[in-house]
Formats: structure tokens, C-alpha cells, sequence
């Protein structure tokens, strides 16, 4: 009968053993899976956020592309402008003035005196 009731515990103990490891590994295994949908869903989110951030920095970049290019194209216009301004301030000075008399006939040249 010692041997049957050593069994018997044995077997009671090994079984209780494992049913309390099994509930354990459970558990481990749902917190586990818990974790990682955890990670998933955060990592998730900055992915989200990371590409919001991409496309907002691109925005900004074309925007002041824009801003640029504009400011450019306001600076050539007006230095062109003003090329053109010189460039008819420079014709009409080499112009002769339209009001200005007929150019007075050249003066003979006046003879030297001569040696005696």
C-alpha cells in the first residue's frame, strides 16, 4: 500500500507541477502577445507620425522653393529694368542735343608770322 500511495502522490505532485507551469506559460505567453501588440501599435504610431512629419518638411521645402524662385524672378525683372534705364540714359547722352545750333564753320587756321 506504501508503494500505490507513493504513486499516487507522485503522480499528484507531477500533475499539479505541471498544471501550475502550464498556467504560468500561459500566462506568459498572453502577456507576451500582449507586449507585442503593444510594440506593434506604438511602432504604428510613429511610422504615422514620422510620415506626417516627411510630408509637412516637404511642404515647407516647396513652399519656400516657391518664395525663392519668386524673389528671384522680382530680381531679374528689376534688374533688368533698370539695364534698360541705363542703357537709354547712355544712348541719349551720346545723342547731340536736338535744340543745340548748327556747328560753326571751322576757323582757318591763322598763319604763323614770319621770320624776317
Amino acid at each position: 500500500m506504501n508503494s500505490r500511495f507513493l504513486i499516487i502522490m507522485t503522480a499528484l505532485a507531477a500533475a499539479t507541477t505541471l498544471a501550475a507551469c502550464g498556467q504560468d506559460s500561459s500566462k506568459a505567453a498572453a502577456d507576451a502577445k500582449k507586449a507585442a501588440a503593444e510594440a506593434a501599435d506604438k511602432a504604428k504610431e510613429a511610422a504615422s507620425k514620422a510620415a506626417e512629419a516627411t510630408k509637412e518638411a516637404a511642404k515647407e521645402a516647396t513652399d519656400a522653393t516657391k518664395d525663392a524662385a519668386a524673389k528671384a524672378a522680382d530680381a531679374t525683372k528689376d534688374a533688368a529694368t533698370k539695364a534698360a534705364d541705363a542703357t537709354k540714359d547712355a544712348m541719349k547722352s551720346s545723342e547731340p542735343p536736338k535744340d543745340a545750333a548748327a556747328p560753326a564753320p571751322a576757323a582757318a587756321p591763322a598763319e604763323a608770322p614770319k621770320k624776317q
